[in-house]
């Protein structure tokens, strides 16, 4: 349920025109309400969200490089259509990277992956996830047993070609992790796995939070057709 109210917000905020700058305050007081309805600090969500960082940066050189009307801003010639197009980037780019980020703080992997399977996503890439976070501990832990073992040895690479042992270490990491994915999979075979994990509980999600989830979805969809008509 509120993988697809995620998602049908996130539809909203990027059908909504760039010109409409009123539209994309109400998305962001509704974002910043479902932070605050999950407890989510503001300080956790602003870290989660340097994830956006490479996409703000190339929207910064938009105005510089793009062509067309020429304006001056501070002393500097800029592009009229890379100003809006880098206006139209940051705005939904950190609003879309922001619902995301609540999604994925306020509900359980496991949740998730059922959202994904009952809403048809392909059965192979929702298998591929679930392995993924289930022995992402895993993995992590074999690394840090790997750099143990290069510190006991003293290993203070400080020039660049004492950093090959780094490409031995990270081929070794493949190796095991890879080896290890074989063993846990025909182990699961073996037990009766034939590409679905078993469903223990189906808990339906209760009427509050549909409604709820629906009238984010109505909210966000009317300020868009809005910001439309108004234009």
């Amino acid at each position: 349920m509120k993988l697809a109210a995620t998602v049908a917000f996130v539809l909203a905020v990027v059908a909504t025109p760039r010109e409409a700058f009123w539209a994309f305050g109400v998305h962001a007081a509704v974002v910043v309400g479902a932070a605050a309805a999950g407890r989510l600090p503001p300080g956790f969500l602003l870290r989660r969200l340097l994830i956006e960082i490479p996409f703000l940066l190339f929207a910064v050189f938009l105005p510089f490089l793009g062509s067309g009307e020429r304006i001056e801003v501070l002393g500097m010639s800029l592009s009229r259509q890379g100003l809006w197009a880098a206006w139209n980037i940051v705005a939904k780019a950190t609003l879309g990277a922001a619902a995301s980020v609540i999604l994925a703080a306020t509900t359980r992997v496991p949740d998730l992956l059922k959202a994904f399977a009952r809403l048809h996503f392909p059965r192979v890439l929702t298998a591929m996830m679930g392995f993924m976070v289930r022995y992402l501990d895993v993995v992590i832990g074999e690394l840090g047993r790997m750099r143990t073992a290069l510190r006991s040895r003293a290993y203070r690479p400080r020039w660049i070609g004492e950093a090959r042992a780094l490409a031995a270490v990270a081929g070794t990491l493949f190796v095991r992790s890879y080896e290890r994915g074989e063993r846990v999979y025909l182990a699961m075979q073996a037990r009766g796995y034939r590409g679905v994990m078993p469903e223990l509980e189906a808990a339906a999600a209760p009427t509050r939070q549909w409604a709820g989830a629906g009238a984010v979805v109505a909210l966000a969809a009317t300020v868009a057709s809005l910001g439309w008509m108004l234009r």
